[in-house]
């Protein structure tokens, strides 16, 4: 009885978690588009609600919900469920629905090449392990050993690369020291340089088309008489020189208008962060702001004493912090108490922002690359992704909780090499937060306009 009472706690959750991702796919993701396939939302839905259901267990881990049976049974019934859903069904509606939208395969000709095509991807991401540590086949290869090792190659890359960038954007964007100062009369002044550009633009776009009007007329379809037949060449010749010349002075203009509208929109931008970083909510990401500065220095601090050292740790944060403070500070706490508590926490603070933050980046990324024809497409290579990357969350959290409490995770997954994948989001994190700085460095670079361009 108690283990169907637990069976039950489990399915009413991941009801709610299915609704939740059926209500982000059409609120959000959707919300502008009115093409709809049933399919994509049931796989969207289902592989988000066993997506969240991972971190659920991982919090039923620490506060002792369930019964251990229990909870072995479904850490394993759900991460055969995600590795199915990530490596069978959503690769294969992939293929089918790419194949599908060229109009001249027929049906069994699809069929066929979708079957071909996800030979070739669990080829490729059989063959992925062959530069890691990761386990052979003798372990077997219908394992969730061999899935989730190779699933989490792909996931953590995901994982360090949005870490490493949102370490580093978001101080950019939420400081006012990064907030260029803007006064209003250099705004007038873009606005009047893009006005005259515009101007001019247009003036030398209707000299073309009148010279263009001109040599039409004076170049009719028949000769009229042979004696006239080299002045028209020599007309014609100058003519066409001119309109020439005229092109080349439009393509000049052309790209002056673009580079002074870019200036004036990041000046906007500007003005506007200027005005948003006075208000109360503004001061208050200001704070937020410096602290994740703080932390981002010391992240890649970190991890590059973790790559040159090759070093990986061997304790939670929480209970090294409570031993630091009870051995070396003196304080007298119940540490059975606290730890358990804090890891709560500590655990429930990471669920809550990877989910927020990964569901706005895919939001973020939908939006910007998707079309009503490739819409539904794009959302199942987000719901792959997303699988990947909340499988992977799984192995990395498990860092961040006590050895109490990870046992029955470290024995859903097996002989996995975790100080590999710890080393990898390290390398990853490092690269990305890197990138992230020296693109941002560029891009602060003013776009100087020189005002002889526009004589």
């Amino acid at each position: 009885m108690a283990f169907l009472g637990d069976c039950v706690i489990v399915f009413v959750s991941q009801m709610i978690f299915f609704a939740g991702g059926w209500l982000f796919f059409n609120k959000e993701l959707f919300k502008h588009y009115e093409i709809r396939h049933i399919s994509v939302q049931l796989i969207f839905s289902s592989t988000f609600a066993l997506s969240i259901t991972m971190f659920e267990l991982i919090i039923f881990e620490i506060i002792d919900v369930l019964e251990s049976s229990s909870r072995y049974f479904h850490w394993r019934l759900g991460l055969t469920l995600l590795l199915f859903m990530t490596t069978a069904v959503i690769p294969i509606y992939i293929c089918y629905s790419v194949i599908h939208s060229i109009s001249f395969f027929s049906d069994k000709w699809v069929r066929i090449l979708t079957t071909f095509c996800w030979f070739i991807f669990i080829y490729g991401l059989w063959r992925i392990g062959d530069p890691f540590p990761l386990l052979s086949a003798s372990h077997g290869i219908f394992t969730i050993e061999q899935g989730v090792s190779r699933i989490s190659v792909i996931g953590v890359t995901v994982m360090a690369i949005l870490s490493g960038f949102g370490a580093v954007n978001y101080p950019y964007t939420s400081m006012s020291y990064f907030i260029k100062p803007v006064s209003r009369n250099d705004i007038i002044c873009f606005e009047r340089r893009l006005a005259l550009t515009v101007e001019m633009l247009s003036a030398k776009k209707r000299k073309i088309a009148m010279a263009i009007y001109n040599h039409n007329k004076l170049n009719p379809s028949k000769p009229r008489i042979w004696d006239m037949l080299a002045s028209a060449v020599q007309r014609n010749t100058n003519s066409g020189e001119d309109i020439n010349q005229l092109k080349q002075e439009v393509y000049g203009l052309e790209e002056l208008l673009r580079s002074v509208f870019l200036e004036l929109s990041s000046l906007k931008n500007m003005e506007e962060r200027q005005r948003w970083s006075q208000t109360l909510k503004g001061k208050y990401f200001n704070v937020l702001g410096h602290f994740f500065s703080v932390y981002c220095v010391y992240k890649i601090f970190m991890c590059c004493i973790n790559i040159i050292f090759d070093r990986v740790g061997r304790k939670d944060p929480v209970t090294r912090g409570l031993e630091i403070a009870i051995h070396w500070c003196g304080f007298n706490i119940d540490f059975a108490f606290w730890n358990q508590h804090i890891s709560f926490l500590l655990v429930g603070c990471i669920v809550i922002t990877s989910i927020r933050g990964l569901l706005l980046t895919l939001t973020k990324f939908f939006y910007r690359i998707s079309s009503s024809k490739s819409s539904n497409i794009i959302v199942l290579i987000l719901g792959q992704i997303m699988g990947m990357y909340f499988c992977s969350s799984v192995l990395l959290m498990r860092m961040n909780m006590p050895a109490e409490y990870r046992v029955i995770i470290t024995e859903v997954l097996g002989n996995l090499h975790f100080n590999f994948y710890h080393r990898w989001f390290d390398v990853i994190f490092l690269v990305s937060a890197l990138t992230t700085i020296i693109v941002l460095y560029l891009s602060r670079k003013p776009v100087r306009v020189d005002d002889s361009d526009l004589n």
